[in-house]
């Protein structure tokens, strides 16, 4: 292959990371039990099963009124070795949320990364209403809780935390939250109980409610906002765009709301079963809420309605672990992801020993080059044996310059004659890079990353170089390695290869340190290559 088709390669890759960089924008950024106590009402009898009686046995449910219960409302603490969350009586939610091993910037003092948004009047997160049911419990009624706080410190350790209520109609409400010392997940099941004359159709709705706020700066490469997964395919939902309600039909394997690096799942019991609703109000309140099954429930019984939540960092295996799969959050990429997962692991697998990403990243591209040093061998040898050629190719242009068929037939009787491949200096690149694609994919996206520090000024390996050393100086090892690259005889040919550093380092600016460190440490391993491979050529 002749040097212009090596610049279309190039050009072309330029094209792909231009598009990366300029277009491609995702959606906006960014979460025990005891008994019950007082003014609960005790079951009359437990069901067996969460599923209600058949339909047609049930005589037709009085509709009753929307029931708000009107009294003070207090906090309780929930404090684990990895978070730190108040719940509220009011709707027996979530007023905040904090994570004990991410901070908001690199200063060790700056406040904890909390998944709790909400302003004054909105329903706190993990609300539950009963919306199209006999009984509409509102999602800010006030309910009883059976503990002041609850604190776990041991790793396996579990509590509970039961919040109940009762209606004017003696309907019960009781809402259990399990929480675990050492998982961000947590396990809640909401049970309504009916000591009424009347069967009753309940439908409950647990809900997500985030308020975001309009003017906030968006992140080029992060979402934040709503994310849900229905029958395998994970969708986000841009703010902006969100229609005023918007209705998803089962099955919802789950729904919730990240941001780049973090996210609020809930995950239904029932997925079958369990639709999901978007919502976005004038007040710039975003909710995301799983709806369902409806249960009838008859006298003297009771209707459950199980869900998993899952709350903190996109930990590929935290998420993996929770089996519905929720590490689809992690915007890898559908075509890459194959890739990028093993670059993962294995960044991983080396911070154990070096304790040190950047360090990290730099093993990994020696094992990376260590393994295509083969197929570079190759690319560097056919671009020699292409320039040797050059001559005899100008003559032939010459001499065809009218007769183009002429002139490909001939340059190719010309490769078999030298016993050259035209694609062996293009193709070894073309083959690596899936490997970078995968690579900005895993470093861009990884949470592992975050305020990762490398050395001296880069202290976060997620985020771009703050005085664009890195970058200038990979544009620079760029520019050499072209100058040691064989070249064609055509001036223009040359200068344009020359300017592709250039659009590179503008390119590199703004991408994570991490992968441009990965870049620059690849092109001197390169240039190394290349001369190696020169003065053997010799």
């Amino acid at each position: 292959m002749d040097k212009r088709t090596i610049i279309a390669i190039i050009l072309s890759f330029a094209v792909v990371l231009a598009f990366q960089y300029f277009f491609v924008k995702p959606a906006p950024q960014q979460p025990a039990t005891p008994s019950s106590k007082e003014g609960q009402v005790a079951p009359q009898k437990a069901p067996s099963k969460s599923q209600p009686a058949p339909a047609a046995a049930l005589a037709p449910a009085k509709a009753l009124r929307p029931t708000v219960v009107s009294a003070p409302a207090r906090e309780i603490r929930v404090e684990t070795p990895l978070y730190v969350a108040v719940f509220t009586t009011k709707g027996a939610g979530l007023e905040s949320f904090k994570l004990k091993a991410y901070r908001k910037t690199l200063n060790e003092n700056s406040d904890m990364v909390g998944l709790v948004e909400v302003k004054e009047g909105m329903a706190p997160p993990l609300a539950v209403s009963f919306a199209d049911s006999s009984v509409n419990i509102a999602p800010d009624s006030v309910y009883r809780a059976d503990s002041d706080s609850v604190v776990l410190a041991q790793a396996g350790e579990s509590r509970r935390l039961n919040f109940s209520l009762a209606t004017p109609e003696g309907v019960q409400v009781e809402k259990t939250f399990i929480f675990y010392a050492d998982r961000y997940h947590a396990d809640l099941e909401v049970r309504v109980f009916n000591p009424t004359a009347a069967n009753l159709n309940e439908k409950a709705q647990l809900s997500w409610n985030q308020y975001v706020d309009p003017k906030a700066v968006e992140d080029s490469y992060g979402h934040d906002g709503p994310i849900y997964s229905i029958k395998d395919d994970v969708e986000t939902v841009t703010v902006s765009k969100m229609e005023a309600r918007k209705v998803f039909p089962p099955p919802v394997s789950w729904g919730g709301f990240e941001s780049k690096y973090f996210i609020a799942a809930l995950i239904p019991k029932q997925p079958s079963l369990t639709g999901l609703v978007t919502v976005k109000d004038d007040s710039n309140q975003v909710t995301v809420a799983l709806e369902g099954p409806t249960n009838i429930v008859p006298t003297g019984q009771a209707a459950v309605f199980g869900y998993s939540l899952y709350l903190g960092p996109k930990e590929h295996k935290a998420l993996t672990a929770e089996g519905v799969g929720l590490e689809n959050a992690i915007d890898f990429g559908s075509w890459i992801k194959w890739l990028a997962l093993p670059l993962l692991i294995a960044l991983n697998f080396l911070y154990k020993f070096v304790n040190n990403y950047g360090v990290a990243i730099l093993i990994l591209t020696a094992v990376i080059k260590v393994i295509f040093w083969p197929l570079g061998n190759k690319s560097y040898k056919s671009m020699k044996d292409m320039q040797k050629l050059q001559p005899l190719i100008n003559e032939l242009r010459t001499k065809y310059k009218d007769d183009k068929q002429r002139l490909n037939q001939e340059v190719m009787q010309l490769y078999r004659t030298y016993k050259i491949n035209p694609m062996g200096g293009c193709l070894p690149i073309l083959i690596q890079i899936p490997v970078f694609f995968g690579l900005y994919k895993t470093l861009l996206y990884s949470i592992e990353l975050r305020h990762q520090p490398f050395v001296w000024w880069i202290q976060d390996l997620s985020a771009k170089d703050p005085y664009y050393i890195t970058p200038i100086i990979m544009g620079a090892t760029m520019f050499w390695q072209q100058k040691m690259t064989p070249s064609a005889g055509d001036p223009m040919q040359q200068k344009v290869m020359l300017a592709m550093p250039i659009i590179f380092t503008f390119l590199f600016l703004n991408f994570p340190s991490g992968l441009v460190i990965y870049w620059l440490f690849n092109n001197i391993l390169s240039i190394g290559q290349q001369y190696y491979i020169n003065k053997k050529l010799v």
